[in-house]
């Protein structure tokens, strides 16, 4: 069943819908609207919760490393939240439907945030993990659609302008809720109710949009590979997820790659999460200042992607993300240093941050393309997905310990430097051309 225009577009609206959830919830509003209702919780705010603590589930925890903790936790989650949606999406004939499961339950949670108000942090922190492991869960079945509407030959000009309008589709909502952060006192509303209803926003946006693609896209019968497993979809996509992994034992220099993507891909993850909360709490800048920054390295982020393109053209694609490597590291020294309550240096790191994030992304997924072996592309950025999006929890959590050890938000930030470092390390250390030969394919010109 070939695909349409129609059905293309509609699958590019799910990137749109979905990317309002990374930018307004996980990288600008909930981080420091979570961080100050668990410090009413604990009695406290700002400066004077240095010693406070609060007790989620009975532990002990400062109420700034609350938000960083829920992340670690939710994102291991979906560590085995993955296999099982990719192979309920392998095995079903109702594609579609299950893409709108996900999508509801995520926007849903979202939505429900309404009502995260006074001290109810663990609320907050419940309602956010729902919302992430749907999201995550959601992204597989949308990108499992992909090799149906698009051949080899225009997948990857699908797959990149999917991923651009969702960069286009976050930032636009962002951009909305950046006018109502500046417009507060006229809404006549205060930073925290301006927060909330961001982040409910978010979720009636995600919930809205993806109707988009549930009016365009057509469910297709499941493969016939996807029959052969037995048992039920949960032991499948556990024993599917096994097969793969035993399969890469075969390819050990794709496996050392996918191991250096892993580490400095999980720093890099760490800085979009928790970047809006050092600069709450630790910089101290306001709304007014944050947000449009943030929005800014939104838009950037693709500029970014075609600048360091460009330099991949010249030198490669390894060779650029090692580059790209060094100044991430720059990035974070930087911040470790920038002076409180001055916005300028603050814009300007941000923009760095764009300028290098949307290339560090696109080029080490074109360059893991080249490393997998020819008719195991599904399986493999199966497990690429599962890298990107269900194994970034070491980040949060040492930055979360870092912080609850030494109450330091700098010293949380500046403990992010061995992923990226230890990434650098690893990357370059893979022969690469060998590694592209060894997979079965051919090296470009470049590297």
């Amino acid at each position: 069943m070939r695909s349409t225009r129609r059905e293309r577009v509609g699958w590019y609206f799910y990137d749109w819908a979905n990317s309002a959830f990374q930018t307004t919830v996980i990288t600008v509003f909930l981080g420091p609207y979570l961080t100050s209702i668990a410090e009413k919780a604990a009695g406290c705010d700002g400066d004077a919760c240095d010693n406070a603590v609060i007790h989620p589930l009975g532990l002990s925890i400062a109420p700034g490393a609350l938000f960083p903790y829920t992340v670690s936790l939710s994102v291991f989650l979906t560590v085995f939240a993955l296999p099982i949606a990719g192979a309920i999406a392998d095995r079903s004939a109702h594609k579609k439907q299950l893409l709108a499961l996900f999508a509801y339950i995520g926007a849903a949670a979202t939505t429900a945030m309404l009502f995260l108000t006074g001290d109810r942090y663990l609320l907050g922190a419940g309602l956010f993990l729902v919302a992430n492991i749907a999201f995550g869960a959601s992204i597989v079945v949308y990108n499992s659609f992909l090799p149906q509407i698009a051949d080899e030959e225009d997948r990857d000009r699908v797959s990149s302008f999917g991923w651009a309008w969702g960069y286009l589709g976050g930032g636009t909502l962002l951009l909305l809720n950046v006018a109502a952060v500046l417009s507060k006192d006229a809404l006549g509303m205060s930073t925290g109710e301006v927060a909330r209803y961001s982040l409910v926003s978010a979720g009636l946006w995600w919930a809205g949009f993806t109707t988009i693609p549930l009016l365009a896209l057509r469910n297709r019968p499941p493969q016939a590979e996807a029959l052969t497993g037995g048992g039920n979809a949960v032991t499948d996509g556990f024993r599917q997820l096994w097969h793969t992994l035993r399969g890469l034992r075969a390819y050990p220099l794709t496996l050392f790659f996918l191991a250096a993507y892993l580490v400095y891909n999980d720093g890099i993850q760490t800085v979009i999460s928790l970047a809006s909360q050092y600069g709450t709490e630790e910089l101290k800048l306001s709304d007014s200042v944050l947000v449009p920054t943030i929005l800014m390295v939104q838009f950037l982020a693709f500029a970014g992607a075609l600048l360091l393109g460009r330099l991949a053209r010249a030198i490669g694609a390894w060779k650029t993300v090692l580059v790209s490597l060094v100044l991430w590291t720059l990035v974070i020294v930087v911040a470790f240093f920038l002076p409180a309550k001055q916005a300028v240096p603050f814009v300007i790191l941000g923009g760095a941050i764009g300028l290098v994030l949307g290339g560090s992304q696109a080029l080490s997924r074109s360059l893991f393309s080249q490393l997998i072996p020819k008719g195991k592309e599904g399986e493999y950025f199966g497990i690429y997905e599962i890298s990107d999006k269900g194994t970034s929890w070491l980040g949060p959590l040492l930055f979360g310990l870092a912080y609850d050890l030494t109450r330091s938000y700098r010293v949380a930030i500046v403990s992010l430097l061995v992923f990226f470092a230890a990434g650098f390390v690893m990357l370059a250390m893979v022969p690469i051309r060998r590694a592209i030969e060894q997979a079965g394919n051919t090296p470009p010109a470049r590297l």
